[in-house]
C-alpha cells in the first residue's frame, strides 16, 4: 500500500489525471442511463422545434454572460490597483474564458492567455496570478449566492434522478450559503484589507466592490442559464426558478469534477436534476453547448485570425500589439484543432444525412466512402494529440495540423458530403496559415510527453464520441457480422471501424512516443580560427574554455565577440562572460535566450561577472551568487611579509633541496605529454577523481598542446604541472589543471603558484586569477533568501561534502582580491533543475561542480 501511495505521490498529476478520466466515463455511463428510453429520431425532432426566435434569444443572452464576464477582470484588476484600459481585460477575459469553457484546464489554458496579454500591458506575474484567482472568486460567489436563494426560494421536495432530497434540505443548505455571503461582505466592510497563505496575499475588495462582484456574478449566471432555459421547446415559464437551481448544480458539480469543459458531467446533472421533458433538454443541452462555448470560442479564433491578418498586412502597427496577438494565438487556435478533431469524431459517431449519402453513393464506390469514413474519424484523433504541439509553438505541429485539417475536410466531404465538417476543418485551416508566424519553436513534434491535462481532455472527447455512437445506435444488435458489413445505409457498421481505428491510433501515437529517440540539437558552427581570433582580443582567462572542445559557440554579427556554452537536457547553459567586444554582449545573450526559448528550453548564465548582471536581470533571469574569484595584483605581488611567511618558507625549503620550476612553451609540450601524463594518472588515482568537463579542462593531448605548461621537477624528473592560461592583452595569468605525483615534495603547488606569479610579473602580467571558492562570501543573514541562507550553512559546515571553507582558507595566503561571480538562471524549480543538468554537464566523466583542486 505504502508504494502505492508513493508512486501516487511521484505522478500527482497523472494519478488526477487518472482520476478524472474515472469522472468522465461515470459522467457518461450517467448519462447513458439517464438518456435510456431517449432515441436519436425524437432528439433530432426536438432540436428541430427549436425556432430561430429561440437561437436568437439565446445568443442575446451569452452575449450578456460574456459582458458580465468581462467585468469580473475589470473589478479584479480595480481590486489589485491595477486598473487597465476596457479593451485590454475585455481580450483578456474573452480569450481566457473561450478556452476554459471549452478545455476546462482554467489554469493551463484561460490562465496562460490572461498572463500573456497582462504582462505585455505591464502587470507581473503576481498581480496577474491575482487578478485570476479574484475573477475566479467572483465566479464562486455568484453561483454559490444564486444556488443559496434558489434553494432558500424552493418549495416542495427536490429530485436529483430519482432520489428525492428531504424537504428540509434545500433551504437549511441555501439559508447557510446566504449567511456566509452576507458574512463575506460584512468581512470586507471592517475586516482585514488583505488576505493571504505562505508569503502571498490577495486584497479584499470593500464591501461595495463585494456586493458588485455578486451582482455582476448573478448576472452572468442568470444570462447564461436563461440561454438554455429559452432553448427547450415548450418549456414552462414557471419552471424557471426551479431551472436555475438546478442549473447551478450541474455547473458546480461539473467544475468540482474539473472534467475538461464539464462535458457528460454538466449534462448528466442538468437532465438529473431539471423538471422538463427530457428529450426536449437534452435537444437543448446539444444546442446549448454549440452557442454558449462553441460559437464564441470561433469568433474569438475569427478575430485573432483576422487581427493577426492586419498586423502582417500593415508595417505601420505597435509592435506590442503584435506580440499580444501571437502571444495568444497558439492558446486558441491550440483549442480551435483540439476542436476541430472533436468535431470530426462526433461526426463520425452519428448516423449520415440519408439524401447526401445516396447522392455520393451514385458517383462514388462504397469503398472509397467506407474509408473516407475511418479516415476522418483517424484525423480526427491525430487533431487531438497535435493540439498540445501548437500550444508549445511547435512548427512541426502546425505543419501536422495544417495537413491533417485539410485532410479532414476532404474526407468530410467524401464520407458524406459533410461540408459543416469540411468548413470548419478549412477555418481553422486558414487561421493556422494567418498565424505561421507564432509557431517558431524548431523542435521535434514528439520531443516531449504529453501532460497529464491534455491526456485528460483527448480521453474526454474520445469517450464522448463513443458514447454518441453508443447512443445513436442503440437500436442496432450488435453482432460479429457488423464489422465486415459494407452498405450505404450500415452507420452502425462504420462506427464500429472508427472506434478500432481510432483505439489503433491511439496506440500506434503511444508506440511512437515510446520509441522515438530524444531530439538532437545542431551545433553552431563557426569559422576555422574564427574562436582564435576573438580570444586574442580577451581580457580574462577563463575565456581559454573555449578550446576544450566541448562547447557549442555563437557568434557575433560583425564577428567580434562569442558566447560559449552546451545544452543538456533542457538546459542552455552558458559559460563565463561573452569573450570578445563589450557593445555585442547583450545582443549575443539576447540571441542565445531566444534560441533557447525557442527549442523550449531555459537559459542558465553560468560563472558570469558583475558585467554581465544588468543584462541578466534585463532578461528576467534568477540572480544568484554563485561565490567569489581570488584575484592577486601581480605588479605588486611578493613573498615578503609577515603575511606570506608560509609561503616564503615553502619557496625556500624546496628551493634549497634543488626543486626546479619552468614554464614550457607549448609548441615544445607534445614531447612532454608521455611523462605528464604518468603525473596525471597518479594524481587522478590518489584523488580518486575522474575528469571533469565544461568548466575544466580535461587531460587531453590536443588541448594541452594548446597552451604553455608550468613544470615543477625533482632531479630532472616532473613531479608537478599546470598548464597556463593567458591573455594576450598582459591583463590576467591564470592556471587550469594543476596535478603532482606521490614523489613532489609537500608543499609543491605553494612551490608552482609563487614561481608562476614571480615569473607572470617578470612578464608584465597585472593580476592572477587563483580560481573560484564556491558558496564563498554569501551572508545568510535572517532576511536573506532561503538559497542565501542554505548556501551559507554549506559555506559553514558542508567541509564533508566539499571544502568550500578550506579552498577560501587556502587562497587566502596570496592576499587576493576577492570579486563575486554569479548564476542567472530561471525562477523556483526550473533553476534547480537547471543546476542539476550543470552539474551532470560537468561531471559527465566524473567528478562535481569544480573550484581549483589543491
Amino acid at each position: 500500500m505504502r508504494n502505492v501511495l508513493d508512486w501516487i505521490r511521484g505522478h500527482r498529476a497523472y494519478a488526477t489525471a487518472a482520476v478524472v478520466v474515472v469522472v468522465v466515463a461515470m459522467g457518461l455511463g450517467a448519462l447513458h442511463h439517464l438518456t435510456r428510453q431517449i432515441r436519436l429520431a425524437d432528439v433530432s425532432a426536438a432540436f428541430d422545434a427549436i425556432g430561430r426566435g429561440q437561437v436568437v434569444v439565446a445568443l442575446l443572452l451569452t452575449a450578456i454572460s460574456y459582458a458580465a464576464l468581462i467585468l469580473y477582470d475589470v473589478l479584479a484588476l480595480r481590486i489589485v490597483g491595477r486598473p487597465l484600459p476596457w479593451r485590454t481585460a475585455a481580450l483578456a477575459s474573452f480569450t481566457s474564458y473561450t478556452l476554459s469553457h471549452n478545455l476546462g484546464l482554467s489554469l493551463l489554458t484561460g490562465g496562460s492567455a490572461r498572463y500573456r496579454i497582462y504582462t505585455a500591458a505591464g502587470l507581473d506575474g503576481p498581480d496577474v496570478a491575482r487578478v485570476v484567482a479574484i475573477a475566479g472568486a467572483t465566479f464562486w460567489m455568484g453561483v454559490l449566492t444564486v444556488t443559496g436563494f434558489a434553494m432558500l426560494g424552493h418549495s416542495g421536495p427536490l429530485a436529483i434522478g430519482s432520489e428525492i432530497l428531504p424537504v428540509w434540505v434545500p433551504p437549511f443548505a441555501g439559508g447557510i450559503v446566504v449567511v456566509l455571503a452576507i458574512g463575506f461582505v460584512a468581512l470586507c466592510a471592517k475586516g482585514p484589507r488583505r488576505i493571504g497563505w505562505r508569503g502571498w496575499s490577495v486584497p479584499l475588495p470593500t464591501a461595495g466592490q463585494a456586493m458588485a462582484q455578486i451582482a455582476v456574478a448573478t448576472v452572468d449566471l442568470a444570462a447564461a442559464s436563461a440561454a438554455l432555459f429559452v432553448l427547450i421547446p415548450g418549456a414552462d415559464p414557471s419552471l424557471l426558478p426551479t431551472f436555475v437551481l438546478g442549473y447551478a448544480l450541474a455547473i458546480i458539480v461539473a467544475l468540482v469534477s474539473h472534467v475538461p469543459g464539464g462535458i457528460g458531467v454538466f449534462e448528466a446533472v442538468a437532465i438529473a436534476t431539471i423538471p422538463v421533458d427530457r428529450t426536449a433538454l437534452f435537444a437543448a443541452l446539444i444546442a446549448y453547448r454549440v452557442i454558449y462555448y462553441l460559437f464564441p470560442l470561433a469568433l474569438g479564433v475569427i478575430a485573432l485570425g483576422w487581427h493577426e491578418a492586419r498586423q502582417r498586412l500593415s508595417s505601420q502597427m505597435i509592435f506590442g500589439a503584435r506580440r499580444v496577438a501571437e502571444g495568444i494565438a497558439p492558446s486558441l487556435l491550440g483549442a480551435a484543432c483540439f476542436g476541430g478533431g472533436a468535431v470530426l469524431l462526433l461526426s463520425g459517431s452519428l448516423p449520415s444525412v440519408p439524401g447526401r449519402l445516396r447522392d455520393l453513393a451514385s458517383v462514388m464506390p462504397l469503398p472509397f466512402i467506407e474509408a473516407s469514413h475511418l479516415a476522418a474519424s483517424l484525423v480526427g484523433t491525430g487533431l487531438l494529440l497535435i493540439a498540445p504541439g501548437l500550444y508549445r509553438r511547435l512548427d512541426g505541429a502546425f505543419l501536422m495540423a495544417r495537413t491533417l485539417l485539410l485532410a479532414g475536410a476532404a474526407f468530410s466531404l467524401f464520407k458524406g458530403i459533410d461540408y459543416e465538417e469540411a468548413i470548419v476543418c478549412l477555418t481553422i485551416a486558414g487561421l493556422l496559415q494567418l498565424t505561421k508566424p507564432a509557431f517558431y519553436r524548431r523542435t521535434s513534434l514528439v520531443g516531449r510527453p504529453l501532460s497529464a491535462a491534455w491526456l485528460v481532455s483527448i480521453a474526454a472527447v474520445i469517450g464522448t464520441a463513443i458514447w454518441v455512437g453508443l447512443f445513436s445506435y442503440k437500436h442496432v444488435d450488435y453482432e460479429q457480422s457488423l464489422w465486415w458489413q459494407f452498405a450505404v445505409g450500415d452507420d452502425a457498421s462504420r462506427f464500429l471501424r472508427s472506434s478500432l481505428g481510432i483505439a489503433v491510433a491511439l496506440a500506434a501515437a503511444a508506440l511512437w512516443w515510446l520509441f522515438l529517440p530524444a531530439p538532437v540539437r545542431a551545433s553552431a558552427t563557426v569559422a576555422p580560427g574564427e574562436i582564435d581570433t576573438i580570444l586574442a582580443t580577451a581580457t580574462r582567462t577563463d575565456a581559454m574554455l573555449a578550446l576544450t572542445g566541448d562547447k557549442r559557440f555563437l557568434v557575433s554579427a560583425d564577428g567580434d565577440a562569442f558566447v560559449m556554452y552546451q545544452v543538456h537536457g533542457n538546459s542552455w547553459i552558458a559559460m563565463a562572460d561573452p569573450v570578445g567586444a563589450k557593445a555585442a554582449w547583450p545582443d549575443l545573450l539576447w540571441q542565445l535566450r531566444s534560441m533557447s526559448d525557442a527549442a523550449q528550453g531555459q537559459l542558465l548564465l553560468y560563472q558570469i561577472s558583475a558585467d554581465v548582471l544588468e543584462i541578466a536581470i534585463e532578461m528576467g533571469l534568477s540572480i544568484i551568487k554563485y561565490g567569489e574569484e581570488a584575484l592577486v595584483d601581480l605588479t605588486s605581488f611578493t613573498v615578503e611579509g609577515s603575511g606570506k611567511r608560509s609561503l616564503r618558507q615553502t619557496h625556500t625549503r624546496l628551493t634549497r633541496n634543488g626543486v626546479t620550476f619552468a614554464v614550457i612553451p607549448a609548441i615544445e609540450v607534445p614531447a612532454l605529454i608521455p611523462e605528464l601524463a604518468i603525473v596525471s594518472s597518479a594524481w587522478l588515482a590518489a584523488k580518486a577523481h575522474r575528469e571533469k568537463g565544461f568548466s575544466l579542462g580535461r587531460f587531453d593531448p590536443t588541448y594541452m598542446a594548446q597552451f604553455d605548461c608550468a613544470v615543477v621537477r625533482v632531479d630532472g624528473q616532473i613531479v608537478a604541472f599546470a598548464n597556463v592560461w593567458r591573455t594576450d592583452d598582459l591583463s590576467e595569468l591564470s592556471l587550469d589543471l594543476m596535478r603532482h605525483d606521490d614523489h613532489a615534495p609537500s608543499g609543491v603547488m605553494d612551490y608552482l603558484f609563487v614561481e608562476l606569479m614571480l615569473w607572470g610579473r617578470a612578464q608584465g602580467y597585472r593580476r592572477f586569477a587563483l580560481g573560484l571558492a564556491p558558496l564563498s562570501g554569501i551572508a545568510g543573514r535572517r532576511m536573506a533568501p532561503a538559497w542565501a541562507k542554505i548556501a551559507a550553512l554549506l559555506f559553514r559546515h558542508g567541509e564533508r561534502l566539499y571544502g568550500f571553507r578550506g579552498l577560501r582558507a587556502y587562497k587566502e595566503k596570496f592576499a587576493p582580491v576577492w570579486a563575486p561571480r554569479y548564476i542567472a538562471g530561471p525562477d523556483g524549480l526550473a533553476l534547480v533543475k537547471a543546476l542539476r543538468n550543470l552539474n551532470r554537464l560537468i561531471s559527465r566523466t566524473g567528478g562535481g561542480m569544480p573550484g581549483i583542486p589543491s
